[in-house]
């Protein structure tokens, strides 16, 4: 596709009851969205009439990720979910076109079990899986037999060694390997399947994988660290990256450098899509859009106020503070998510805020771009990034849930789609051919031909 028919690419970021974080406690949320099979049903339902290509819920392998007072705890209004794989498998069945990003964790997973049940979720969805590689920033060890949380640096050592075995084991069958002749009594061309004979630092993997080389090739690989490492993972295996960034500069920054570093490892800038992430609030007019804002921040309780500012004031005593004190500056170093606390250090050191602001302006979205308008200036929002090399599409973060996704659908997306700037039929049935992207070609393929020519 030429760039002067490049079109936006759309994924509905899914938290349950919306992205904000008293999103539970608006009247128009689905409290119950968590375990609300029906609520999913509908969100993913209308994602796919407004054409978007994924529907993507954010994972964590622990539940208050690290709220250790009582009052907070009691108020997380996301503490309980479903398992995103299971979630999905479910709701393939009431779509057919979109494509469903789910989360699971290279530090709490393991390897061939991950590539087992995102297989099984390719087939199940025919071609319609992705799986976003998370290291899992927020220490949960303690759901696990792991003594302590891996620093950051031995996460995605770890993590390189994860995907490139999960890519193997997805293509452990070529695509002609089942043959199922009941004439002849054959089942399958054992030379078209493969073990992996994986020995690295971490794992010792045999294979082959028991699941069968899925519609689209594999599930397609999605990614969100932004950290140098998270970079350089990305560079070399996404396919797709949920980014944050704030400002325009920034956005292009990281367009810029991601796109770069993808020709030392043999790959060309279409093979990577990058896609932002925006909390759009809507109202009729720039006023009511206003008030629309305001109302949803005030439902924050102080305890959760406070507690969203902790979390990146690691070691830091705060309790000679107001909130209406300019926020000192931020530690520089962490074992957690270190990508998230360069973005909120460099939003409280570029604008002077209050702990007050600081955490009105975390509480919509952590960090992600805010963008309060009309239907019309929510899409000129889009359409600036999109046009300025900073995004191939972005990833919708719905502040309460399900209206805010549905005003998009209905509002945002004509809109988008008369500026000839998004799709107004799916282009295929596998998410591969919604997105643009090639089907992979089997590995073991790749390298028996790669043999063969240098032979």
């Amino acid at each position: 596709m030429s760039q002067n028919h490049r079109q936006i690419k759309l994924g509905a970021f899914i938290m349950a009851t919306g992205h904000h974080i008293a999103a539970w406690r608006h009247p128009l949320a689905q409290a119950d969205a968590g375990h609300n099979i029906d609520h999913y049903r509908e969100v993913a339902q209308t994602a796919e009439r407004g054409l978007f290509d994924v529907v993507f819920v954010a994972d964590s392998p622990g539940g208050w990720d690290g709220a250790s007072e009582p009052e907070v705890r009691a108020r997380v209004g996301h503490a309980a979910h479903f398992e995103p794989v299971t979630l999905w498998s479910a709701l393939s069945q009431t779509t057919s076109k979109i494509g469903f990003v789910a989360t699971a964790s290279t530090t709490y997973e393991d390897p061939y079990l991950l590539a087992r049940k995102f297989a099984s979720l390719d087939h199940i969805s025919k071609g319609r899986a992705a799986w976003n590689v998370v290291t899992t920033g927020a220490d949960v060890s303690k759901n696990f037999s792991i003594a302590g949380h891996p620093a950051h640096a031995n996460r995605y050592e770890r993590a390189e060694e994860v995907v490139d075995l999960v890519l193997d084991l997805w293509d452990s069958y070529e695509d002609d390997a089942l043959i199922v002749d009941k004439e002849s009594g054959v089942f399958l061309d054992p030379d078209k399947v493969h073990k992996v004979n994986h020995k690295g630092k971490f794992f010792e993997v045999a294979g082959p994988l028991n699941v069968a080389r899925s519609p689209q090739g594999r599930p397609v690989v999605v990614q969100a660290g932004a950290s140098e490492a998270g970079r350089e993972l990305a560079a070399r295996t996404a396919e797709v990256i949920f980014t944050a960034n704030q400002t325009l500069a920034d956005a292009q920054e990281f367009y810029a450098d991601i796109k770069g570093r993808l020709g030392k490892f043999g790959r060309r800038p279409e093979q990577l899509l990058i896609m932002p992430g925006i909390f759009p609030v809507l109202g009729g007019t720039e006023v009511e859009a206003q008030q629309n804002y305001e109302f949803i921040q005030s439902l924050v309780h102080p305890a959760i106020a406070w507690s969203i500012i902790k979390q990146y004031y690691v070691g830091v005593d705060l309790s000679g503070y107001s909130l209406d004190d300019i926020a000192p500056p931020l530690p520089q170093e962490t074992e957690l998510n270190k990508s998230r606390l360069k973005l909120v250090s460099d939003l409280q050191a570029h604008n002077g805020l209050t702990l007050r602001q600081l955490y009105l302006s975390l509480a919509t979205a952590r960090g992600h771009r805010t963008v309060v308008g009309t239907p019309e200036q929510i899409a000129d929002a889009i359409e600036v990034w999109f046009s300025n090399g900073a995004a191939d599409g972005f990833n919708i973060m719905p502040p309460i849930l399900p209206t805010g996704l549905t005003d998009f659908v209905d509002q945002v997306v004509p809109i988008l789609q008369r500026r000839g700037l998004f799709r107004t039929e799916y282009e295929g049935t596998t998410l591969r051919e919604n997105l643009g992207l090639e089907r992979p070609v089997n590995r073991f393929v790749a390298r028996a031909n790669t043999t063969q020519r240098s032979a």
